[in-house]
């Protein structure tokens, strides 16, 4: 069962293919981390859901049901598209943790620590450097890249419990973040949790994000995947067709026949 803490606002959401998105808008999705942040005890964890991770969530239960257990943001065009379909209007705001995450640290005015998990231990560092640019009244901690070795997960979780952080930065790429935080996160460690996916890579400069205008018209997929299209080529070019073949086969047909249709492998995506 999903738990929400005692703050102001509490998450209305709609479902995306089962799954319950937070329909916030971007006031209320600061004021609902910030508080979240302040509770003296207690632990919140929010995942994204674009197009990519929900089709390896209608392929793995384990990962649907890590899902369900987190406050879960929308995250891209894609999930636009399907509250469109299934509830005949798009999410109040893009939350993408690209934007959501930097705008966040900017909103909590409250001093915070900040440990950080994942990327290349040069990105890190960078990261959290260019990140105490950006708000300086916050603590950044680089714990430890994402490359250790994963008997390694309980002695890194033991320098984020030292670094008694208030948030904690998971960067690892979905699903295995998701997988690693249910595992291997517990309360002791930070009151707020994020998964990133590769936000480290984008406030360390390693990779360049799309200029505004094409933000603004939601193309950002399309350039990242001219940046780097060895790695993402599957991801947009075969990952929306399966993306949008959930979808219209959940509205057509139902939640249980959504659940158990035939797709095409994902997990290489």
């Amino acid at each position: 069962m999903k738990y929400f803490p005692p703050v102001s606002i509490q998450p209305s959401h709609r479902d995306i293919l089962d799954l319950a998105v937070c329909d916030f808008e971007w006031e209320e999705a600061f004021t609902f981390v910030d508080e979240v942040a302040s509770l003296p005890i207690g632990q919140t964890i929010i995942s994204f859901l674009n197009a990519n991770n929900a089709n390896y969530m209608m392929e793995d239960p384990d990962y649907r049901a890590i899902l369900e257990r987190h406050v879960v943001l929308p995250d891209g065009h894609g999930v636009d598209i399907a509250s469109k379909i299934f509830h005949g209007k798009p999410f109040p705001a893009n939350l993408n943790g690209t934007d959501f995450v930097p705008a966040m640290l900017t909103y909590m005015r409250t001093p915070r620590r900040v440990a950080m998990v994942g990327a290349r231990a040069d990105v890190l560092q960078r990261a959290a450097e260019n990140f105490a640019k950006h708000t300086p009244w916050h603590t950044f901690i680089p714990v430890s890249d994402g490359y250790f070795d994963p008997s390694e997960s309980d002695a890194v979780m033991a320098k984020v419990r030292k670094a008694s952080p208030d948030i904690l930065l998971i960067a690892m790429g979905t699903p295995r973040q998701e997988k690693w935080i249910d595992r291997y996160v517990g309360p002791g460690h930070a009151r707020l949790v994020l998964g990133v996916g590769a936000l480290f890579d984008f406030i360390a400069g390693e990779v360049p994000r799309a200029p505004e205008s094409i933000r603004r018209m939601r193309l950002e997929w399309l350039y990242r995947m001219t940046i780097e299209p060895q790695r993402l080529w599957k991801r947009y070019v075969i990952g929306i067709p399966v993306f949008l073949r959930f979808v219209l086969w959940r509205k057509l047909t139902g939640p249980r026949t959504a659940r158990t249709l035939p797709a095409r492998r994902v997990a290489s995506l």
